[in-house]
């Protein structure tokens, strides 16, 4: 692997909290983690869906954007914006 060229390559601590919650339409299931890497941002999991977003206050803000990222309905994204308020 000696053509093997590394933009980076650092370990970090960081804080996971898994959470699983059931909302009017369906169920979360998500690991939030902390870290140093995204400027106080998290790393947010959504395991059933497979997807995943960095998201700091002024993402959950931004109309639209759970909906786009988790790709959720209105209602369930809001659901979820009002979860990720609390804890980021």
């Amino acid at each position: 692997m000696e053509n093997r060229f590394f933009l980076y390559d650092d370990t970090e601590n960081t804080k996971t909290r898994f959470v699983s919650f059931v909302g009017d339409n369906q169920r979360f299931d998500l690991a939030i983690v902390q870290s140093n890497r995204y400027y106080g941002k998290s790393l947010v999991l959504d395991i059933q869906g497979n997807r995943f977003a960095i998201i700091g206050q002024d993402d959950l803000a931004e109309e639209g954007y759970l909906e786009y990222a988790f790709q959720l309905s209105e209602a369930d994204a809001s659901e979820l914006k009002d979860f990720l308020t609390e804890v980021i």
